[in-house]
């Protein structure tokens, strides 16, 4: 014999743990805002681009984006900086050691976070080669705010999943092989290329 004295609070409690599942994996909600990565113009300043030579699946099975480029930012003088713009639902793909998928190879320092001042703020995480140039940097958009924090958000955006649909995060990483691994971030192309890329994708219309 079973008691039915907690019938009702366990069947509330089953109803609740519930809900996490429809949503997410039986209905997969997800909320889009409007933006889209072919915001980000092809030409940069002086910079022209082209796509690299990734394969057309590479990011969808190497972060779950579902929209994303990587292309290679060139001027007259040759010098060039490869920018990757990516947006998945999957955080934690994009957000933990994006660089050990976008430069692979690279011995590159842990990260080191720095605010890339003049609004709006930005949050930017700089990685400097080991013993010799290149340098590689990122930041992580989420809504309209920069993560300055990727453990903390997961764990806040954690528990927003568990009644809401999954809303994107966006990771744009630039990365220059020839820039010397001491330069002061805010004074190189890189810096250039990324705040002009930030603020073409931010000017996107919400539909």
């Amino acid at each position: 014999m079973f008691s039915t004295r907690y019938a009702i609070p366990v069947a509330l409690l089953l109803t609740v743990t519930l809900v996490p599942s429809l949503i997410h994996n039986y209905f997969g909600l997800t909320v889009t805002d409007g933006k889209t990565t072919n915001r980000i113009s092809n030409r940069l300043s002086d910079f022209e681009s082209k796509p690299s030579s990734r394969n057309p699946e590479w990011g969808e099975v190497t972060f779950d984006c579902y929209d994303w480029f990587e292309r290679i930012y060139k001027d007259k003088q040759g010098n060039s900086v490869r920018l990757f713009v990516g947006r998945s639902f999957d955080h934690k793909k994009l957000y933990h050691h994006p660089e050990l998928a976008l430069s692979y190879g690279n011995d590159l320092a842990r990260a080191e976070k720095i605010d890339f001042s003049l609004p709006p703020e930005i949050t930017v995480y700089l990685l400097r080669a080991n013993g010799k140039r290149g340098m590689a940097a990122y930041a992580l958009l989420y809504e309209d705010e920069f993560i300055a924090n990727p453990i903390l958000h997961q764990i806040n955006n954690s528990l927003n999943l568990l009644v809401s649909p999954r809303k994107p995060l966006t990771l744009f990483y630039v990365s220059d092989d020839n820039e010397k691994s001491q330069a002061l971030f805010a004074e190189t192309t890189m810096a250039h290329i990324l705040r002009q890329a930030i603020d073409d994708f931010t000017s996107s219309s919400n539909i």
